[in-house]
């Protein structure tokens, strides 16, 4: 049986089943945790070996790319929702504020989740995020048709 290999780390059963949200991002798709959750229940086997097996995830998956499911958020969404956060209205976000609200708060962000985040987003000099540059990297031009 065949079975979804992302970047070799799920070995000979398959992709492991923690990493199809790291595969499904990398496709150009912004599930939540709960949509993720969804999209897993859809490709597991009835017994949970912890691998999705490639039969399964490649028609779904296919059916999420044609169908633009779980299309980012816009960014004008995002600037609403960082300078929220942002209480001085200074342009930026200390670490300490942005883990203690991601984490914390809503839909609490994994610690791996963090620390990705935060690998990209955090000016090591001054340890802050300018909200305003990190939106500008993040963000996905969604004119352009997604590869298939």
């Amino acid at each position: 049986m065949a079975t979804a290999r992302g970047c070799g780390h799920g070995g000979e059963g398959g992709e492991r089943r923690g990493e199809i949200g790291s595969i499904v991002r990398s496709l150009g798709c912004f599930p939540t945790e709960a949509e993720l959750h969804e999209l897993l229940a859809k490709v597991e086997e009835e017994e949970p070996t912890g691998y999705i097996p490639l039969e399964k995830f490649l028609p779904v998956m296919t059916k999420v790319l044609l169908e633009r499911s779980y299309r980012p958020i816009p960014e004008d969404v995002l600037l609403h929702a960082f300078e929220a956060l942002d209480e001085n209205k200074c342009g930026y976000i200390t670490k300490e504020e942005l883990v203690k609200y991601l984490t914390e708060e809503g839909e609490p962000f994994t610690q791996e989740e963090m620390e990705d985040m935060l690998s990209t987003a955090l000016d090591p000099e001054t340890n802050t995020v300018r909200y305003r540059d990190y939106i500008s990297m993040m963000v996905v031009d969604e004119s352009q048709d997604l590869p298939l």
